[in-house]
């Protein structure tokens, strides 16, 4: 684990982000997101803990003062260090992580995780459970409980191969809980997932309050990934049961779930949050930093922003364009983000399908652009393409620069556009090619949604509005005593009443 810290001012309020491969270590709506919060409160003091990949990351944010301590912690690389534990603290460690294991596999016992976890969590910050989880009785533990009668996992027949495979990604999952959990303020965990670990900890040991924002909706995500991931569905049933069973104890224990659209919020409430616990707080932009784009490019151009990842399904895109360049030949396609580490085999596919459909030489990637609103500026049409999405960054802060817009209806773009842009179905090019022609085609119309989009948000999802509400939240949280009730505004803001 990395740390860089600074001091502390007496009496100021405390929060510590709780990230996952975002802030202060990547860019990303996220980030933004964070580093808005960040900005827009210094009279308040910041922490960050912050899940990264191999903990070797730079801090690419130039970070403010009062953000007090960045600790990192990776995932991968070399494990925590620690001490396997002997005798019957072994034996009280292989009996709960017995229990955390049957909980994932066996529905009848799910009441089991969160004691087994939390168990497993004092393990953690003794040092014990990764050096545990790397031994070979962890591997034992796993062979035994899914071959249990009963389960359905074991028609799969698990292979020891299996069980070694899922308890290293287990081990790695858990290596947070490793993590020094926040003992004053609020925590506030910006993703599900291993983010939430530190605050769950937090909370069982320090009764720090745990403030949870979900973006996209992350065990959709991790369904979505694992679908295609190479591994045997006995792997998938425990790192799955584990992501639902840690989303299920998340939504219960937090104390406020401020979800950045209703999409989200249905999802929260299925997987067992309160409703009076959750509130919508919608992602904003400051319409003076993204102003109106100004003249259109005088060849039709579509264009995209965001980060190069199988998540924005960018292949679909790259083939709805081929149906759009059918129709205008001279048409381009600028898409501008970087790529994350690792995800350049991902970006190499979608060039080399660019190529395999003849327009190499029409879709360009442009990578990291020095000023975002240029990504915008680019484009006759602004488009997203993903497959999940919370309240995007990058369709909001388009349409602030009066850009009209076709988007994949996911996550909460359909409450961010309105009717000021055209919404399509995911992973549908005919659609989303039909839905960019009427567009490119349609001068008059382009300038009339795209008129229409800034007024939108300069009347709902500023960043004022965001940040008041948080700040807020954060004043508010350490003092509640019973759940919190929402009285929700036009635009989700709300307020807070005990």
């Amino acid at each position: 684990m990395h740390v860089q810290s600074g001091a502390r001012r007496p009496g100021a309020a405390r929060v510590t982000l709780l990230t996952e491969g975002t802030y202060p270590h990547s860019h990303g709506g996220v980030s933004v997101w964070c580093d808005q919060l960040v900005q827009g409160m210094p009279d308040l003091d910041f922490e960050v803990i912050a899940v990264t990949g191999t903990g070797r990351e730079p801090v690419v944010w130039d970070l403010p003062a009062h953000v007090r301590q960045v600790l990192s912690v990776p995932m991968w690389g070399a494990p925590p260090e620690g001490r396997l534990p002997r005798g019957r603290a072994r034996n009280r460690l292989a009996a709960a992580y017995e229990r955390f294991l049957t909980a994932l596999l066996d529905p009848h016992t799910e009441d089991q995780f969160a004691p087994a976890l939390y168990t497993l969590a004092r393990a953690a910050a003794e040092g014990a459970l990764s050096p545990f989880l790397r031994g070979d009785r962890a591997v034992t533990i796993l062979a035994a409980v899914w071959n249990r009668p009963g389960l359905a996992v074991r028609e799969a027949r698990p292979t020891l191969h299996d069980a070694v495979t899922a308890t290293a990604l287990l081990e790695h999952a858990l290596r947070p809980l490793a993590a020094p959990p926040p003992r004053h303020g609020v925590a506030h965990a910006v993703s599900g997932g291993v983010a939430v670990l530190p605050g769950l900890a937090g909370l069982e040991r320090h009764d720090v309050p745990l403030l949870l924002t979900e973006h996209g909706v992350y065990l959709r995500e991790r369904y979505l990934g694992y679908r295609t991931a190479p591994y045997r569905w006995p792997v998938k049933a425990v790192v799955l049961g584990f992501f639902r069973l840690l989303a299920e104890e998340s939504y219960r224990r937090a104390a406020l779930i401020t979800p950045g659209n209703r999409y989200n919020r249905l999802w929260e409430e299925r997987g067992g949050a309160d409703p009076q616990a959750i509130r919508t707080v919608y992602n904003g932009v400051d319409p003076t930093a993204f102003p109106s784009a100004g003249p259109e490019p005088a060849v039709p151009t579509l264009s995209w922003a965001g980060r190069v990842d199988p998540i924005k399904d960018l292949e679909t895109l790259i083939r709805a364009f081929a149906l759009v360049r059918a129709e205008i030949p001279e048409a381009r396609l600028r898409l501008f983000g970087g790529t994350p580490r690792g995800g350049e085999a991902y970006r190499e596919r979608c060039e080399a399908l660019a190529a395999e459909l003849g327009h190499a030489d029409a879709v360009t990637f442009e990578g990291r652009v020095d000023d975002i609103k240029d990504a915008y500026a680019a484009g006759n049409v602004v488009m997203l393409s993903s497959i999940s999405e919370g309240f995007p960054f990058t369709l909001i802060e388009a349409m602030s620069c009066g850009r009209a817009t076709v988007s994949t209806d996911v996550g909460g773009v359909r409450e961010a556009v309105g009717d000021t842009g055209l919404v399509v179905p995911p992973r549908d090019p005919a659609r989303m090619a039909a839905a960019a022609l009427r567009l490119l085609g349609d001068p008059e119309r382009r300038r009339t949604m795209g008129e229409a989009a800034r007024l939108r948000v300069i009347e709902q999802f500023t960043l004022r509005r965001t940040i008041d509400t948080f700040r807020s939240i954060y004043l508010e949280l350490p003092t509640m005593e019973r759940p919190l009730t929402v009285e929700p505004t036009a635009a989700g803001a709300g307020s807070l009443t005990g």
